[in-house]
């Protein structure tokens, strides 16, 4: 799913170019590619699909030309998460009815690449003999109020997987008290919006669940693949109601399923979550660019790959980023204000 555009990483984020298409870990890949990079051996390239605005197309198809065109499907509007997976998963069932099916934002960050690999091979495994719906529950690390959490039933794991559990119920992001008393628990985890299921499970949990959203989908089953489908797509998609996965089907279905899992997961969706998740210096400081110089200085986050040299004098707890030509220095603590910053 690559149609996301948040820009809480202005400057170096913008409505018109999201986080998903710029390196923001500063490692040479975007995060779109890497989320791509990190399926390779998983599935075959020609197995992976993108749902993305329409005007982030050929954004797409330029950062990741192994994917065809004809797997890059274009939204004409936003619509949230439910109909983007309802439009993918029939036009994947019409060529293929027993898909096996991974769902993934395009813009999160994974540290253990070879952990995630594991865990996703062994949650398709399950998907592929059952009618669960699985979703991705990540350890906590620390009281984050910025996740909505899962609750887990830890008495009995699947009898098909010893590492997979039943879903008590879904919790929405929680002030940080409830934060601390989830993570005193074992049971709890943050919900990563990654899901794993075979094709005909979260079409027919649609059909139940959101048959509005069905119908649309379903009534294109003849234009999929065709020269009319996209015209067909701009006209039905807008009256799709706008709903996320886990509204339509996650907290309806009975059979959900967790798989709790640490690999170093992030959704980076604040410039604090990256520098939670960037290594630092002996001071704290998280430095993104090829020549940055702190001087008593601490508990920053600094991102400037543009720049040839940067040198950073008495700061405590600050961001300092660029793009192009704007420059960013704002409290970290304060970082919720950026979007008025960059209006």
């Amino acid at each position: 799913m690559a149609g996301g555009v948040g820009s809480r990483f202005w400057p170096m984020s913008t409505p018109d170019f999201p986080k998903q298409f710029i390196d923001v870990m500063g490692c040479g890949r975007t995060l779109i590619q890497l989320t791509f990079d990190r399926f390779r051996g998983i599935c075959p390239s020609e197995n992976v699909w993108v749902v993305t605005s329409e005007k982030y197309a050929d954004e797409v198809k330029r950062q990741l030309p192994e994917i065809s065109d004809d797997h890059i499907l274009r939204e004409p509007c936003r619509r949230n998460t439910a109909p983007c997976i309802a439009y993918v998963s029939w036009k994947i069932k019409a060529r293929n009815p027993k898909a096996n099916m991974v769902v993934t934002p395009s813009d999160h960050i994974v540290m253990d690449v070879k952990e995630f690999q594991r865990v996703i091979t062994s949650a398709m495994k399950f998907t592929s003999k059952s009618d669960a719906i699985l979703t991705l529950g990540m350890k906590p690390t620390r009281p984050e109020t910025g996740y909505g959490y899962i609750e887990a039933d830890l008495s009995y794991p699947s009898t098909n997987n010893k590492e997979i559990y039943r879903v008590d119920s879904f919790k929405e992001k929680p002030n940080l008290v409830t934060a601390e008393r989830y993570i005193q628990k074992n049971n709890f985890f943050w919900n990563s919006g990654v899901f794993v299921w075979n094709v005909n499970t979260v079409v027919n949990a649609l059909r139940i669940y959101q048959p509005g959203i069905s119908k649309i989908f379903e009534n294109l089953l003849p234009y999929y693949y065709t020269n009319q489908e996209q015209e067909l797509i701009n006209k039905e998609f807008p009256t799709c109601e706008n709903i996320s996965v886990d509204y339509a089907i996650m907290e309806k279905a009975d059979e959900i399923f967790v798989f709790p899992a640490s690999f170093g997961w992030s959704d980076l969706g604040t410039w604090g979550s990256l520098h939670t998740n960037t290594p630092k210096d002996i001071y704290n400081n998280a430095l993104i660019g090829q020549n940055i110089q702190m001087y008593e200085s601490k508990n920053c986050m600094v991102h400037t790959t543009q720049e040839k040299k940067v040198v950073i004098q008495g700061l405590d707890g600050y961001i300092i980023a660029e793009k192009d030509d704007t420059l960013l220095i704002c409290k970290l603590s304060e970082e919720q204000r950026i979007k008025e910053f960059s209006e």
